[in-house]
């Protein structure tokens, strides 16, 4: 079965940076897409920035100019570089992937476990 990983999170100080990092394992045919999400308590899971099928970047509004997300397609890894982290963006974050585990089957949607960031004031 499919297995995404995340790590990087952590407790970080208004203005400090964190790197996210997503690893994908298992069989994997091919990834369509990957994106990084977000959940505060109480709150509806959120978009915070993902690559689509043409290779754009979606950007939150909320993390534009702050965050930066990148890949390596050969190593089936995303990452998220936060910056000019604010009190706000406290959440547990988690990879997302849109893939298809054989060359014939359905493209399906896959999620991390999360990573817990907390930005303190």
């Amino acid at each position: 079965q499919v297995q995404l990983v995340e790590s990087g999170g952590g407790l970080v100080q208004a203005g400090g940076s964190l790197r996210l990092s997503c690893v994908a394992s298992g069989i994997i045919f091919s990834i369509d897409e990957m994106g990084w999400y977000r959940q505060a308590p109480g709150k509806q899971r959120e978009l915070v920035a993902e690559f689509i099928s043409d290779g754009r970047i979606n950007y939150a509004d909320s993390v534009k100019g702050r965050f930066t997300m990148s890949r390596d397609n050969a190593k089936n890894t995303g990452n998220l570089q936060m910056g000019n982290l604010k009190p706000e963006d406290t959440a547990d974050y988690y990879c997302k992937i849109r893939a298809k585990t054989v060359s014939w089957g359905l493209l399906r949607d896959y999620w991390g476990q999360g990573t817990q960031v907390t930005v303190s004031s």
